[in-house]
């Protein structure tokens, strides 16, 4: 079992930037492939993108690839989620999640197991 703690929301101006982080117990972090997901009131879970367990594969939602790169340190067991040329639309609440398959990730929230509280993310026009 792996427990995740999202951190580094808050408000930027359209076209800034944001670093978020999410922080994962347990000894087999890399054992894990992970996910970013954000979600807005009376809107599904959107996928942001994901990463396997070594690092090597990556995958983006169409809407954030060129502006966001996921990257993850497995000696510190945290994922990343690097923010840049931010828009209104990127406004969310951000929830990193976790699979215990490091060989495959998903863009399916439900192929995850674990989930961190979310941090917000507000991007103003």
């Amino acid at each position: 079992q792996v427990q995740l703690v999202e951190s580094g929301g808050g408000l930027v101006q359209a076209g800034g930037s944001l670093r978020l982080s999410c922080a994962a117990s347990g000894r087999t972090f890399s054992s894990y492939s992970m996910g970013w997901f954000r979600q807005t009131p009376g809107k599904e879970r959107e996928f942001v993108g994901a990463i396997t367990g070594s690092g090597g594969f990556r995958s983006y939602a169409d809407s954030v690839k060129g502006r966001f790169t996921i990257s993850r340190d497995n000696a510190k067991n945290t994922v990343t989620l690097q923010m840049n040329m931010l828009k209104a639309e990127d406004t969310a609440n951000y929830y990193c999640a976790a699979n215990p398959n490091r060989l495959a990730s998903s863009s399916d929230s439900t192929y995850y197991n674990y989930w961190g509280q979310g941090t917000q993310v507000t991007v103003s026009s």
